[in-house]
């Protein structure tokens, strides 16, 4: 009979590790969230509690922001999503200056968002891509200063081991001259200081950000292969080694990976920063080449693919959530198109997140959903008059002047109305001003009488190219900050906990109360 009992006992304790193990095994196989890139550079931005709930709707946990917008932050409090805080470059010479600037900045844009608004925030970015050879060395001298006294500012406000810093670098700070990634290091002209950034990186338990963009590559070379900027196999592969690289991101990854090797940080936390594909503005950024690599990227992050030379993913930051129509166009116009979702929040392309619901955010859609709640302005149109003349020797000018105080890009060769006429240029030139306008009193009354309202859409049929109405800001009031609220994961966690001391106690009770007969 003491057998029986003894029987039971790692009968039960068995059933426990079975519970517990299943749990796991269940969490093993659903993605912690997604992680996305929020600009802010809109003539009409989304309302940010919109913002919020769309991030949250599909799946999003973790966020980039590119500086300390209160009205952003704000939203952000209790909203279960972590964020990473960026620090602009014109930031790095006073901040590198002394501690006391960096605490001054710790204290206003991350204690008291922390404390008095709930805002998750796990990263401080300093700066943005500063290395950048465009930059002409700027930031070489204020960048490191500038992220050892944002670190000293954390630890002096407690926030050392909440809060870490990280460094968004571009691509461009290391290089392969063998052709293929085990040739990697780092650039030459800025070695010594990628290596002093590393080592304080390392000894913080930091991260390292890079952004990869396999669009840029295409966009510089024409003669980059296609097929290799995506996620479905090449013809011709690069092949290094025993390794065959089918696409540039793992390529461009493990350039990074056998840099840092090299120089003896061989298991450095990295994050992608950025890594996306714009929709507009280029022959090559459209519509079907975006969804293609972001679907591709998406289904990457979803199975926990890593690249050959790290097999565990990182995070990788989906760059970006939305379109940003006031962002510099200097890189090329695609730059204002790089959002999975339009300017308002309203779906480019269908993308599937697999069961991306398992995050901390609870369920989310297995497709995307569009944001919900925005108002626009009136439901009217400033095109070009039925009447106007397309030789009418104002026309051009009248153009141009649209376009200089408005967003046009779409309007460019290969881009999405690229092929609209003479009279459709001029009707998207002047409604796209108008709509930037606010649909103001006079606004469609700029150019030489050439221009007359409609509330007729004069987008053409079956394609891409849409003649916007833009979000009526003045409708959609400022963001309250939220109540901490229980996430649904955690409901769950907890509802789990609740059925496994249920189920022991219940076979607890019947060990107690069943006899041991034989």
């Amino acid at each position: 009979m003491e057998n029986c009992y003894y029987t039971r006992f790692y009968g039960l304790l068995m059933f426990i590790l079975v519970l517990i193990i299943g749990d796991k095994m269940s969490s093993v196989v659903t993605v912690d969230g997604l992680a996305c890139n929020w600009g802010t550079r809109a003539t009409h931005p989304l309302p940010p509690d919109i913002v919020v709930k769309l991030m949250k709707d599909n799946g999003f946990n973790k966020v980039k922001l590119f500086e300390a917008e209160s009205w952003a932050l704000e939203a952000l409090g209790n909203s279960d999503i972590q964020v990473m805080l960026g620090i602009p470059n014109d930031f790095l010479a006073p901040l590198s200056s002394s501690v006391r600037v960096a605490e001054d900045w710790v204290s206003q844009n991350v204690s008291s968002y922390i404390s008095k608004h709930g805002v998750d925030i796990r990263y401080i970015a300093v700066g943005n891509e500063p290395f950048l050879k465009t930059y002409k060395d700027s930031y070489l001298q204020t960048t490191l200063p500038a992220l050892k006294n944002i670190q000293a500012a954390l630890i002096r406000a407690g926030l050392g081991r909440q809060v870490k810093v990280t460094v968004p670098l571009n691509a461009d700070v290391y290089e392969t001259d063998a052709g293929v990634p085990s040739g990697g290091d780092f650039r030459s002209d800025i070695h010594t200081l990628m290596i002093s950034i590393v080592k304080f990186l390392s000894e913080n338990d930091a991260p390292l950000t890079v952004n990869i963009y396999p669009f840029l590559s295409l966009y510089a070379d024409p003669h980059f292969p296609v097929d290799y900027a995506f996620f479905s196999g090449t013809s011709t592969p690069v092949v290094d080694g025993p390794i065959s690289y089918t696409n540039v991101f793992d390529a461009n990854f493990d350039t990074l990976i056998w840099a840092l090797e090299k120089n003896g940080f061989p298991s450095l936390p990295i994050i992608i920063g950025e890594v996306g594909w714009p929709s507009d503005g280029d022959p090559n950024a459209n519509i079907e080449y975006a969804r293609k690599f972001n679907q591709g990227l998406l289904n990457r992050i979803i199975q926990g693919q890593g690249t050959p030379k790290r097999r565990t993913p990182p995070d990788i930051y989906l760059f970006g959530l939305v379109d940003e129509d006031a962002k510099s166009i200097d890189p090329g116009n695609f730059e204002r198109h790089w959002g999975i979702f339009y300017f308002d929040g309203t779906i480019k392309y269908q993308l599937s997140k697999g069961n991306s619901g398992g995050g901390r955010n609870g369920s989310s859609s297995r497709t995307l959903v569009p944001a919900k709640g925005v108002q626009y302005l009136k439901r009217q149109w400033c095109v070009m008059s039925p009447d106007a003349s397309t030789s009418d020797p104002n026309l051009p000018q009248s153009i141009n002047n649209a376009c200089t105080h408005a967003d046009c890009t779409s309007l460019g060769y290969g881009s999405s109305c690229g092929g609209l006429d003479v009279k459709g240029n001029a009707s998207y030139a002047f409604n796209i001003y108008y709509q930037t306008m606010d649909q103001q009193k006079g606004s469609c009354d700029q150019f030489n009488n050439l221009a007359t309202i409609t509330t007729d859409d004069p987008s053409p049929a079956g394609s891409t190219c849409r003649f916007k109405i833009m979000i009526d800001t003045r409708k959609h009031v400022r963001a309250q900050p939220r109540k901490p609220t229980t996430s649904n994961s955690t409901i769950q966690a907890e509802m789990h906990i609740s059925s496994v001391i249920v189920a022991i106690f219940m076979l607890a009770l019947m060990m107690i109360i069943w006899p041991c007969t034989f």
